[in-house]
């Protein structure tokens, strides 16, 4: 590019997106004078979902601002916690993240979850189909103009990528509500309805069972129910905390 040149500042919380050089504050970074600002901030690496400001000499712009010649700009974070308007929040999980989808649904959070993988175009079309927020960390995918809305995942162990969506989109939580299979809602079961679904041992110690009213999957306080107890316990307790 030979067009104009302008300064640009990102966001330390930003800073895993671009190159090192452009980490110590407003770098000169030259551009075309047609593509807009959002288009360049993504050229840098920087996908738009995880941008909550483009600040130019000291106002907002929105992303279809064409920069001028000597202009600075600071590419600031997502405010937390951040609204999705316009539907109610829900979330679409790619197949990397098959361990985030069942502690969101454990949790009671609408999770749709591919565990094959059905391509890019796929999961953008079926997010703004149904409009829920993709959450991944393909920087490509969220890339995607048909997304409904996106969100990058941090981390790569779950119960990092857990506090981070619970921090920035403060979901309602519904503990034990959703099957952690296939995210449909739970209702009371007696024994005898899932009978057939119990070994033995199941079915003399227990008595208190629920049901998904969507696959037929049978749960009960079984012997990993103390792990999942915690995780329920730690994200009421974060979200307590933040009240």
């Amino acid at each position: 590019m030979n067009g104009p040149e302008i300064l640009v500042e990102v966001a330390p919380e930003l800073h895993l997106f671009v190159p090192a050089a452009r980490r110590g504050g407003a770098t000169a970074l030259a551009t075309d004078g047609v593509s807009t600002l959002g288009h360049v901030i993504e050229s840098l690496g920087v996908p738009l979902t995880e941008v909550g400001a483009l600040v130019v000499d000291g106002r907002t712009v929105p992303p279809s601002h064409v920069p001028e010649a000597a202009e600075r700009v600071v590419v600031r974070p997502v405010e937390r916690p951040q609204r999705v308007p316009g539907a109610p929040l829900r979330f679409l999980l790619d197949v990397h993240l098959g361990t985030l989808a069942r502690r969101l649904r454990l949790l009671g959070v609408d999770t749709a979850y591919e565990s094959t993988d059905i391509g890019d175009p796929a999961l953008a079309a079926r997010s703004a189909a149904e409009k829920r927020v993709m959450l991944s960390r393909d920087r490509g995918l969220l890339r995607r103009r048909e997304l409904w809305a996106g969100a990058f995942v941090y981390s790569t162990r779950p119960d990092d990528q857990l506090h981070d969506v619970l921090d920035r989109f403060a979901p309602e939580l519904r503990p034990w509500t959703r099957c952690t299979a296939c995210n449909g809602l739970l209702r009371q079961a007696a024994k005898e309805d899932v009978a057939d679904q119990l070994k033995g041992g199941t079915q003399r110690s227990y008595d208190v069972f629920a049901q998904c009213t969507a696959c037929g999957r049978a749960y009960w306080k079984g012997a990993h129910h103390d792990q999942l107890e915690a995780v329920v316990e730690r994200a009421l307790s974060m979200r307590t905390h933040a009240d």
